[in-house]
């Protein structure tokens, strides 16, 4: 994880615009946003699933770029009054408290379309049209209705709402669990030949640990450590939103993404020792405090 954050710096650190070029307030803030740390969990995803494919790391680079400021944009996004109303993100002011809310709007506004522009130009991703195309699809896919956008709008929909499980899973399958999904699928495709790839036990794994992974953010917000994570615990709550904790309980909540978690190992199975990466990712996810 260390290894591929430090990459990942660089990595966004090259491909974003100087903070100096016009307009130098909103590159400025691009950086600000995309530059300030993070776990970068959707990128560790991306390497962890070229290394199960025997992918090198470079194959695969661009697309964890262009998954992590989609995922950037969209915290800029929920911290701003409209949305979640968040003041911190990381440990230091959110990106509408460092600038502005007009600026962090058009932060979101300048990383979305920056990340196609990633997939359809950068020269380290495989050159093939078709390949180029899959990887825009299934990231359009999971920033939309159906995926991102989608579960943020039933989020808010429902504070102060008392949801059946099965619509909290479909809130984060869409909001979370989404673009988590495209991140494994995304390396995938860039596979030289995809037939051999066993996708659907990829998916599986995606869909599962997805899952897990939200409901262990709603577990952090009730019983983890506001200066560990670097942002306010209790967010939830305040705001009445249906999680996982709030409906069936902490206990119930933590035995549900082990579960989760070994329904994702049994669909790794298949690959035998090559899906340790995805193995020691997942575990890590599973026992994270942040």
């Amino acid at each position: 994880m260390q290894a591929w954050r430090l990459r990942m710096e660089v990595a966004l650190d090259r491909r974003l615009p100087p903070a100096d070029m016009v307009p130098a307030r909103l590159h400025e803030a691009m950086r600000y946003a995309v530059l300030g740390g993070g776990k970068r969990v959707r990128p560790a995803l991306v390497f962890a699933t070229a290394a199960t494919l025997g992918l090198p790391e470079e194959r695969v680079e661009a697309v964890a770029c262009a998954v992590e400021i989609v995922h950037v944009y969209s915290l800029v996004h929920d911290d701003m009054p409209s949305m979640d109303d968040d003041d911190l993100r990381r440990g230091r002011p959110t990106c509408h408290k460092a600038y502005d809310e007009a600026t962090a709007l058009l932060v979101g506004d300048a990383l979305q379309p920056l990340a196609f522009q990633w997939l359809a130009t950068d020269p380290s991703l495989p050159p093939e049209p078709t390949v180029r195309l899959k990887l825009i699809e299934l990231l359009a896919v999971a920033s939309g209705t159906h995926g991102m956008a989608g579960g943020q709008a039933i989020d808010l929909q429902s504070q102060g709402a008392r949801l059946q499980i099965a619509q909290v899973d479909d809130m984060h399958e869409r909001k979370t669990g989404a673009v988590i999904r495209a991140c494994v699928l995304m390396a995938a495709a860039c596979a030289p030949s995809r037939e051999a790839v066993d996708e659907a036990a990829l998916e599986r794994f995606a869909g599962a640990i997805g899952l897990a992974f939200q409901i262990q953010d709603d577990l952090l917000d009730v019983i983890g450590d506001a200066t560990t994570l670097g942002k306010a615990t209790g967010a939830d709550r305040e705001h009445g939103k249906p999680t996982y904790p709030a409906l069936i309980g902490v206990e119930a909540s933590q035995l549900r993404t082990r579960k989760l978690h070994e329904e994702a190992l049994e669909a790794l199975a298949g690959f035998g020792e090559r899906a340790a990466p995805l193995v020691e990712l997942s575990n890590w996810l599973l026992s994270r405090s942040y």
